[in-house]
């Protein structure tokens, strides 16, 4: 590809956006980067991520403009509309299949590749027209791209296959140019932007040292905080600028919404007796309000003010004074016609979150490892609260920076990523990989129950031949090479099944955990050779996904797959 077409989706839990580069490839700019909200007059870098469709299950409306909508209908018009928010978190620890359905908060559930695909289709067509409006004449249309869509690092990978899925639905790639759609994990889109950032790029409490070190064997920490996912990479600078991932992605669940959450249980806990229950029930429209408010309280560090609505007012007052329903509540006063909540209650409400991510960098900082940075990026990581409680918690042990926009540097960071995939040179491996194989029968080695016979002798069943271990550092696109030969002479074909397993080294394929994860036959038609025919596997690790290739040396015949992480 001459030119340098990219454009990077960052789909988060709470908020989503667009980044594109229409450079030449020489050319060194800052990637663009889609600004939202001016119809509620804002302008951010992303826009929320909620979606709205009618009751026919048709779509209405995406971000601040489907909020909108949904705030503007009232009674049963509102309750027959399905509106999705911060539904990204339905992937997130689970198995994905493709029939998962999701809950809109109307109760009524749509398939959940329906929702992301449609959602992906907005955000496809708007990127489009946004770029269409600076490109003086020409009309660029998807295949002019290479396409990047950001995912959570832990996600497994039924999840970020779930992704391709929905992208190639929504119109991004169509089948024969998937290679044009690059899923980028967020940690490492954020790193490399960081990588690239001047000292005065960050956000910092210790004013002698800076910027971030690029010196080859810096190590660092990149906690991506996001409204949903904490994810965490370690990473080292290789020579020439490239980067090694130190240690397996991990993280939890406790983002962002953690927060919100704290904070609607408050609210339940003050309009007691179901009193809140009946408010989110009759005006949700009012709650998505209220929420919206606290999303922007929760960036600073002092005592925030909810106003409370007509309704709410009327609904307590059916069953006591509001000012009665605040008496004895710790950290809440009633102040004419609003709620105040005090900053110190406010960062209760983080404790939940900052103790998890607390949590998973110590476990980080005891291995053996020379961390000199934490980087703290995402639309989280704006939070005071949240900076200073990492700062003070880590400051003896390492330097703490925060870009001075932690929500942008994912997003500019995976353009930066599709232009160059191999910045990230190595990874660790999630999982064991494997595939059933038959040995010859060992008594001393291997299970009785598993002996079969056949004209050639005595065989072992489900023997699981190691591919890739866990924790093993994997190349960019590094492919491995197996030789592999029939178990009977007169064998015309040859079936492969993949597995996978969270252990060094299992034995057998059907041990306990391990997970079928596809499976191919290859045509061996010419059985001269009888057992000393031989196939030749080339195995493509170390990009998001992984790709397997057979062939027959004797008659040629070739057989591929893609992994399969998803069921149904």
């Amino acid at each position: 590809m001459g030119d340098s077409f990219i454009i990077a989706i960052d789909f988060g839990t709470a908020y989503s956006g667009y980044a594109f580069s229409i450079t030449s490839r020489g050319e060194k700019t800052d990637p663009y980067l889609k600004i939202w909200g001016e119809e509620v007059g804002l302008a951010t870098p992303k826009t929320p991520t909620c979606i709205l469709f009618d009751e026919n299950q048709d779509f209405i409306s995406f971000g601040y403009e489907a909020r909108e909508d949904y705030l503007s209908i009232k009674g049963q018009e509102a309750r027959d509309k399905l509106f999705f928010d911060c539904f990204k978190m339905a992937l997130y620890g689970k198995k994905i299949n493709r029939d998962l359905k999701i809950e809109a908060a109307n109760g009524r559930s749509m398939k959940a590749l329906r929702v992301f695909a449609e959602a992906l289709r907005f955000l496809k067509v708007n990127a489009l027209t946004t770029v269409n409006s600076n490109a003086k004449g020409k009309m660029f249309i998807p295949s002019d791209f290479n396409w990047v869509l950001t995912v959570p690092a832990i996600w497994d990978p039924s999840a970020k296959q779930f992704m391709r899925e929905a992208a190639m639905q929504a119109g991004i790639v169509k089948e024969g140019n998937e290679d044009k759609l690059l899923i980028a994990l967020e940690p490492e889109a954020a790193s490399v932007w960081c990588k690239k950032l001047p000292a005065d790029g960050f956000i910092t409490q210790n004013i002698s040292r800076r910027s971030l070190d690029q010196s080859p064997g810096t190590q660092y920490i990149v906690v991506d905080c996001g409204g949903g996912t904490i994810d965490i990479t370690v990473h080292e600078v290789l020579e020439g600028g490239t980067l090694k991932e130190l240690h397996k992605a991990s993280g939890n669940d406790l983002g962002g919404q953690t927060v919100d959450r704290k904070f609607r249980e408050f609210l339940r806990q003050i309009f007691c007796d179901g009193v809140w229950d009946k408010y989110e029930l009759t005006y949700p429209v009012e709650v998505q309000k209220i929420m919206y408010d606290f999303t922007l309280f929760k960036k600073g560090d002092k005592d925030m003010e909810i106003t409370c609505s007509l309704n709410l007012g009327i609904l307590a007052a059916a069953n006591k004074s509001i000012e009665k329903f605040l008496e004895g509540v710790e950290g809440a006063t009633w102040d004419e016609g609003s709620i105040r909540i005090s900053k110190q209650k406010l960062r209760s409400f983080f404790a939940e979150s900052l103790q998890g991510i607390t949590q998973s960098l110590e476990r980080i900082l005891q291995g053996d490892y020379r961390i000199k940075y934490i980087l703290l990026v995402g639309g989280y990581a704006d939070s005071q609260i949240l900076q200073r409680h990492i700062t003070e918690e880590f400051i003896d042990q390492c330097d703490v920076l925060c870009p001075f926009r932690p929500q942008e540097a994912i997003l500019k960071g995976a353009v930066e990523f599709g232009r160059k995939p191999s910045v990230v040179a190595s990874r660790k491996c999630a999982f064991t990989y494997g595939i059933a194989v038959a040995n010859r029968f060992d008594v001393s080695k291997h299970r009785a129950e598993k002996k079969y016979t056949n004209t050639d002798g005595e065989w072992c069943s489900d023997i699981f031949m190691k591919l890739a271990e866990i924790n093993e550092d994997i190349g960019w696109n590094q492919v491995k090479k197996f030789s592999l030969s029939p178990t009977a002479s007169d064998q015309t074909e040859m079936k492969y099944t993949f597995y996978r397993r969270k252990i060094k080294s299992p034995k057998y394929v059907d041990e306990e955990g391990i997970e079928r994860i596809g499976s191919f036959v290859l045509d061996s038609p010419n059985t001269a050779g009888a057992l000393n025919r031989e196939a030749i596997m080339n195995v493509q690790f170390g990009s998001t996904e992984m790709k397997a290739t057979a062939t027959d040396i004797d008659s040629g015949s070739t057989k591929s797959i893609k992994l399969e992480f998803m069921r149904g």
